[in-house]
């Protein structure tokens, strides 16, 4: 998608987003393994940063598998993959082991993470209004800087948005 269409649907779904261009926030979170994962760790290198909801829900499953399922296709192309959201790291291991996740998840329990890349906002589920993780993904480059800004993700296709 261009630039515009994708401006166009974060319009139209009412978000905020980090726009494409810019620096992209730093950010240091432990992982499933208490691990502290920064983006300086990525300098260099192009990265696929997603945030979603929950872990082992049916909509995160099926997003966090498809990258699985095409995790050679990011490597090939010099992408790492990094997921963000406020399970704990305990959740992430069991996710992570179950669904053979071959990347690494960040915890943000405090969303930290979550809110300085616009991905923690209101959300309105079955007409009640709740502040929760808005399912978002930038794709940063080796200098550190958003070169795609997803925000209505496609989670059985993922890897197509991503890899267009």
């Amino acid at each position: 998608m261009s630039e515009k269409v994708r401006t166009f649907a974060a319009f139209k779904t009412n978000r905020n987003m980090l726009q494409i261009g810019t620096k992209a926030p730093m950010f240091e979170g432990a992982d499933e393994n208490g691990n502290i994962i920064k983006l300086t760790d990525y300098a260099g290198k192009k990265l696929v940063l997603y945030f979603y909801p929950k872990d082992s829900t049916p909509g995160c499953t099926a997003e966090a598998c498809d990258l699985r399922d095409n995790y050679h296709r990011f490597l090939a192309q010099g992408y790492e993959v990094l997921g963000v959201s406020r399970d704990s790291a305990a959740s992430h291991q069991r996710f992570i082991a179950k669904y053979e996740l071959p990347f690494h998840l960040i915890s943000d329990p405090e969303h930290r993470i979550l809110e300085a890349y616009e991905a923690w906002g209101e959300k309105k589920n079955y007409g009640k209004v709740t502040m929760g993780t808005l399912r978002t993904t930038y794709v940063i480059d080796e200098q550190g800087t958003i070169v795609d800004a997803i925000g209505k993700v496609n989670t059985k296709e993922h890897t197509k948005q991503i890899l267009k």
